[in-house]
């Protein structure tokens, strides 16, 4: 097992600078120059050379990547342009926020698509099949913003029963900080459990044709059993695979979700560093994005292994 891992982040290694050379590279095609916005109305040209030379903007590109790569290798990620803090500091404060909002999503999308799927899988073509399809499409279907404002409405203004936005961290007040995330929580596990229920259903029903499973039905196993024991646990693959997938979009931050319950997070400060070209805050961003779905990747595949004697008896 650790040489199948020490592979995996072999790979990851060419991955991480594919990725840190698009960044850069794009970042430098944005229109706008951040160093004019900082220098203030009267744009004075001292001022703006000087800013230019602070944050080495005048070197060449490639000694301005070569810089940022070597910071990010000792944990720097750079300065904001905007706040002028560290980006590091900036993304510590934000990632916590994503981390628990993303938790409680991805909790609440498996509770309701993976029950869902299987029972859709095991009453396929009947009424409970065909009421979890409609769910499940409705739940792919309704944006998430448009959610987002009608449980405001119908939660917070006229039942009362939870905040309408705001955040509070969890180590600070667990019980507000769960009924401020609840309502967010949920919108993003709609769209998230539809996923998962489609395809733990197709990947549940593959199963189910098998020859042992009915072989299994054959020794007189109980049908409790042959689902839960034999069919969803060869099932099980493809929905780690999508888990894991989705839990790193997740981390990427949920742009619109935390825009509309004013919630601290990552896809907030995306927002804010785009519109005041805060490039060095961007691409921390997206650099903290990449190692998360390569984290995540790199999860699924160990518990690939876990659950797969075959792909054990190959290590």
């Amino acid at each position: 097992m650790p040489v199948y891992i020490g592979k995996r982040l072999l790979v990851a290694i060419p991955t991480l600078l594919i990725i840190s050379i698009f960044v850069f590279s794009l970042q430098k095609l944005l229109p706008g120059d951040p160093i004019l916005a900082m220098a203030g109305e009267e744009r004075d040209p001292a001022t703006i050379e000087f800013l230019r030379e602070k944050y080495h903007l005048n070197d060449p590109i490639i000694t301005q990547y070569l810089s940022w790569v070597g910071g990010i290798l000792v944990g720097d990620l750079g300065v904001s342009l905007r706040t002028n803090q560290p980006v590091l500091e900036l993304i510590g404060q934000k990632l916590p926020v994503t981390i628990q909002l993303a938790v409680m999503a991805m909790i609440l999308a498996m509770l309701i698509g993976i029950p869902a799927g299987i029972l859709a899988a095991v009453y396929k073509n009947r009424t409970l099949d065909y009421v979890a399809n409609v769910v499940a499409l409705s739940g792919l279907s309704i944006p998430n913003f448009w959610l987002g404002i009608m449980l405001i409405l119908l939660v917070s203004v006229n039942l009362g029963w939870l905040p309408a936005s705001g955040y509070e961290s969890i180590f600070v007040d667990p019980v507000r900080s769960l009924k401020t995330m609840i309502m967010p929580a949920f919108v993003l596990s709609t769209a998230l459990a539809a996923q998962l229920m489609r395809h733990t259903r197709s990947a549940m029903l593959g199963v189910l044709s098998s020859d042992y499973i009915r072989t299994a039905r054959a020794k007189g196993l109980s049908p409790r059993e042959v689902i839960l024991s034999h069919t969803f646990r060869n099932a099980l693959l493809p929905i780690i695979t999508l888990s894991a997938l989705l839990f790193g979009e997740l981390l990427g931050g949920a742009v619109l979700t935390e825009q509309i319950f004013t919630i601290p997070g990552f896809g907030k400060l995306t927002v804010d560093a785009v519109f005041t070209r805060d490039y060095a805050v961007v691409q921390g961003i997206v650099m903290c994005t990449a190692i998360g779905f390569i984290v995540m990747n790199l999860i699924a595949d160990i518990l690939y292994v876990l659950l797969n004697p075959r792909l054990r008896a190959t290590l």
